[in-house]
């Protein structure tokens, strides 16, 4: 797509202009070497994208929004509008900067190293709670082939092996991280695929029941139903933040970010319209495995159960390698500068590994601690907050891009391109606000006291820093 592609020969910016600041660090290639360490090309990077985007959320999204009707559709349609925006602007920011890191490299260059940090430590955040939430809802996936929720321990320990599984695939270096991502994107793609086009042939209007079945107005159904989607395309950043592990790292980022989320919001879309073309509106609305019911609306039988809840196992495994490479690809891009603690900065056959040990300890201690406390509530007000930390990344990202674009400076904007980078990056800026809105108040007064730590973390490496300088 040309419109992340190289600066057009127009452009008023030399190639030497583009490149990173001449302060940025060069990229330590120490420990990247050898047979185990290589980096991804176009196919692997799109993967990254659309598996850490679809994780196993969309095997319940069709029940989900079913009680508003078919206008839910209409929400999917608008936040598709603004996930790509903000998937545009990630690959705007890739080509004039890619260094690995992403939203923290953005927004350090732009507003210095606070803002950088702020970016880094929420993102963090977000990666290791969201890995212990994945492997507790991969359990119930999994028990459906084998009895695993029976005992409390049991659940646990199948919890931390999908946790520890995806782990050992990123110790053993960025060549099978790439290949697991590839392959569990394929599998878990061809059930998604079967639903999503072949419910096409079975579809059947007088299944899709009405426009609005809610009360209110159509435009507060379209709102609320949003609110469910929102979080659904978390994971947009996925190429930007491991783009030093990308070849060809200015093209092929901004087009695997514009590809990867352009595919995951189709399936979601030909997804969500199939299923509620095969089931009754009726039943979709009680449904606890619409896919399943629409497998076996199509073909006859009951073993819609069984292929989904594999598909949703593959598929989340998939999204657990994805999400542990970049849990520690933004702390070793801080490391590296001195605001995260230095041993974050070490890599080993291209991968962060003490990002990637801390990162999985941290995920399991929470996971058995959802376990022995026995409330899952704690555990959810975590997972809320994550949607909070997860957009101030992004809000940063787009405010980095929107302060090159009216900064004028000649290096770094394509002024060909003026009119329409603003346009997109203020809708990108404008989805951002509304994924912060849409994860409630509770979640973003967690979500701000999470950061508030983080600013005692910045003050003492921030000290340090200075100390030995």
């Amino acid at each position: 797509m040309h419109v992340t592609g190289t600066v057009p020969h127009s452009a008023p910016a030399p190639k030497e202009a583009l490149t990173a600041p001449a302060s940025a660090p060069a990229e330590d290639s120490s420990g990247d070497n050898g047979r185990h360490a290589r980096r991804f090309g176009l196919p692997v990077a799109t993967a990254l994208v659309m598996g850490n985007i679809i994780g196993g959320g969309i095997f319940l999204l069709p029940a989900s929004v079913a009680p508003y009707g078919t206008v839910s559709l209409v929400a999917f349609g608008v936040l598709t509008v603004g996930a790509i925006a903000l998937a545009l602007v990630f690959g705007r920011l890739a080509e004039r900067d890619p260094r690995t890191g992403g939203p923290y490299v953005y927004a350090r260059e732009a507003f210095g190293d606070f803002a950088g940090f702020l970016a880094a430590w929420a993102y963090w955040i977000t990666t290791w709670v969201s890995n212990a939430a994945l492997a507790v809802a991969a359990v119930g996936y999994l028990d459906v082939l084998i009895p695993v929720n029976g005992h409390r321990w049991t659940a646990c320990l199948a919890a931390l092996a999908l946790q520890w599984l995806p782990a050992l695939a990123n110790f053993a270096g960025t060549r099978y991280v790439g290949a697991v991502q590839l392959v569990s994107t394929v599998l878990k793609f061809a059930p998604l695929l079967l639903v999503a086009v072949g419910g096409l042939f079975f579809f059947d209007p007088h299944n899709l029941g009405p426009f609005h079945a809610g009360g209110g107005s159509a435009i507060g159904a379209v709102s609320a139903s949003a609110a469910i989607l929102l979080f659904s395309y978390l994971g947009v950043e996925s190429a930007a933040v491991s783009a030093g592990e990308v070849r060809n790292a200015r093209r092929n980022v901004g087009r695997a970010t514009v590809i990867g989320t352009t595919g995951a919001a189709l399936v979601y879309l030909l997804g969500t319209l199939s299923v509620f073309g095969t089931v009754a509106h009726d039943r979709l609305v009680k449904s606890t495995a619409p896919f399943s019911d629409a497998v076996n609306a199509m073909f006859g039988g009951s073993w819609g159960g069984w292929a989904v809840a594999l598909a949703a196992l593959v598929s989340m495994t998939g999204c657990l390698n994805g999400w542990t490479l970049l849990s520690a690809q933004t702390p070793y891009a801080a490391a590296k500068d001195g605001l995260f603690p230095a041993p974050f900065a070490r890599r080993r056959r291209g991968v962060p590994t003490v990002g990637v040990a801390v990162t999985v300890v941290l995920a399991s201690l929470l996971t058995v601690y959802n376990y022995t406390s026995g409330s899952a509530k704690v555990f959810e007000i975590l997972v809320l907050v994550t949607t909070f930390t997860a957009t101030v990344p992004y809000l940063l990202a787009t405010a980095a891009q929107l302060f090159h674009l009216v900064s004028g400076r000649r290096e770094l904007v394509d002024r060909a391109r003026l009119v329409r980078d603003a346009v997109v990056a203020s809708v990108a800026a404008a989805f951002s606000l509304w994924l912060m809105a849409g994860a409630g108040y509770a979640a973003v007064y967690q979500g701000v006291l999470f950061l508030f730590a983080g600013v005692v973390v910045y003050a003492v490496l921030a000290a340090r820093r200075q100390r030995t300088a």
